[in-house]
């Protein structure tokens, strides 16, 4: 661990820097925020990939759409699903039939109001264009319109988290005439009914939304909010103890034990539902043999690069999902770090010297440096891997193609259930965007994903999701990572900020006094 102990090293002495910056900055900042009252500025890491929420189910732009669209359903911050969307009621007929009552009055931010139709014509278009998200409503057969405000939803088969996926970010409801004016243009022209409309998007810089008084909830409680793209952990800190921002969302992990401590901040720690991997290309040599796979798992101290890529703030994973999932499979016993068990897999698998390959990342520090970290360890069992690092919407594009070797990433369980954090992953109908980006698949899973996601009975449900992830876990299509507490933090002159366990942060209730 001789590298780990240089990036500690390392990470110290950025740390100490940044405390002396702060430090020195501490009177300027305290003397008042430098933003209009009425602009809630808001540091985030990634840019958007795009803002039509059938378009990607990446979290940056969740983040935005979240204040420009609104769902049928509504999830609080911990979870819970109410009646606080676009519907003011709901009747389950049958496990396979459900009644919806719209609210009446609801506008679009061009003037449309909200109809039955609206919403008929999201969830057929959700399927035409085979939506990143679309398994979250794999079981919906139709909609039906009964009137401007009255429609039922008819399933082909049974299925659990149907209501809860109906607040999901990425089934917002879209107007037709919006997206027919629109055309190629409506991902950067987005409308929704939310809280904030859009007014510009600047790629790699910034995108900003004005308050729609017309919500139906009222308005906001912010004029504008502007979401800047601040990719550097350091800089997006220094944003905000300077006051150029007010909120800032994943404060890096080497920086938030100094940002608790600065005056004027208030910092945000909560257990999340995210899980960091390392995935194969399956269908590429030699991540077809599951000993390689299983090989590359023995070969990396992954506990030991946990420790020092999030300094604390995340768990070790043993297996897909965080404890925090519904039917997560805590049992699971993790591969354990034996680069000599490493290399007699690697041998049986015909490769006794090794092979060359590379490691996908983009430019998140903390999946750069368990690249840096896996790097040294895999050649010291004979493989050589280089190091590509690609800005994150190529990077989205290209891991979907399946233009990769193996490839750093994260996942939210946006819902809490298993579905949702192991459907899209690893059934072999999902491949690509729609986020099997390692291309593997096994018939018994696929089975027993299908099962948990059609049974209406949650120990029918547990039993299958707990098989499946044994067997996921067996056959290694990742080396499974962390799992990421999340970090937030504002400025305290930041009134109604409550994160959301998703990380799709509500900031309808924010606003900077």
């Amino acid at each position: 661990m001789k590298h780990a102990k240089k990036v500690g090293l390392l990470l110290t002495l950025v740390a100490v820097a940044f405390v002396l910056f702060v430090s020195a900055g501490t009177q300027e900042a305290a003397a008042g925020k430098s933003q209009d009252a009425g602009t809630l500025v808001v540091g985030m890491p990634g840019d958007p990939r795009s803002l039509d929420p059938q378009r990607t189910n990446d979290q940056p732009s969740a983040r935005v759409m979240k204040q420009i669209y609104d769902t049928l359903l509504y999830q609080t911050p911990d979870l819970e699903i109410t009646t606080n969307g676009l519907v003011e009621s709901y009747e389950i007929i049958s496990d396979t039939e459900f009644a919806f009552a719209l609210r009446q009055g609801v506008m679009f931010h061009n003037g449309e109001e909200l109809t039955a139709s609206d919403v008929q014509f999201t969830f057929e278009r959700m399927r035409e264009i085979n939506a990143p998200a679309a398994f979250l409503v794999a079981a919906l057969d139709r909609v039906e319109v009964i009137d401007d405000y009255n429609f039922k939803m008819h399933l082909s088969f049974p299925f659990g988290p149907f209501i809860t996926h109906l607040a999901h970010p990425a089934t917002a409801i879209l107007n037709r005439v919006a997206v027919d004016a629109g055309g190629e243009e409506y991902a950067r022209n987005p409308v929704g009914t939310g809280p904030f409309s859009f007014v510009e998007w600047r790629s790699g810089d910034s995108v900003t939304l004005r308050r729609f008084d017309d919500h139906f909830r009222g308005p906001a409680a912010s004029e504008r909010i502007r979401f800047r793209i601040i990719t550097e952990d350091t800089q997006r800190t220094i944003a905000l103890e300077t006051g150029e921002a007010d909120i800032i969302y994943d404060v890096g992990p080497n920086d938030f034990e100094a940002v608790r401590e600065l005056p004027g901040v208030v910092s945000f720690q909560t257990q999340g539902l995210t899980t960091f991997y390392m995935g194969f290309n399956a269908q590429k040599e030699p991540f077809d043999d599951v000993r390689v796979r299983r090989a590359i798992n023995l070969a990396l101290d992954v506990e030991a690069a946990t420790n020092v890529a999030f300094r604390g703030f995340a768990t070790a994973a043993r297996g897909p999902l965080a404890p925090t999932v519904q039917f997560a499979n805590t049992d699971l016993p993790g591969y354990g770090y034996d680069p000599d068990a490493a290399r007699q897999l690697l041998a049986e698998a015909g490769y006794p010297d090794g092979f060359s390959t590379s490691i996908w990342t983009n430019d998140n520090p903390v999946r750069i440096m368990y690249a840096e970290i896996f790097q040294e360890q895999l050649r010291a069992v004979g493989v050589d891997a280089s190091i590509e690092i690609v800005e994150w919407a190529p990077y989205l594009d290209r891991t979907a193609r399946g233009d990769h070797d193996m490839f750093m990433l994260g996942w939210v369980a946006v819902t809490g259930d298993a579905d949702y954090g192991l459907y899209s992953l690893f059934h072999s109908d999902e491949w690509g965007d729609a986020g099997n980006r390692t291309f593997w698949g096994n018939d018994e899973v696929d089975r027993l994903l299908d099962e948990g996601k059609a049974s209406p009975i949650p120990e029918e449900r547990r039993a299958a999701y707990l098989r499946a992830q044994e067997l996921i876990f067996e056959e290694a299509p990742w080396v499974f990572l962390a799992f990421r507490d999340d970090l937030a933090a504002t400025r305290d002159y930041v009134e109604g900020f409550q994160p959301h366990a998703a990380g799709h942060h509500v900031l309808y209730d924010v606003r900077n006094r």
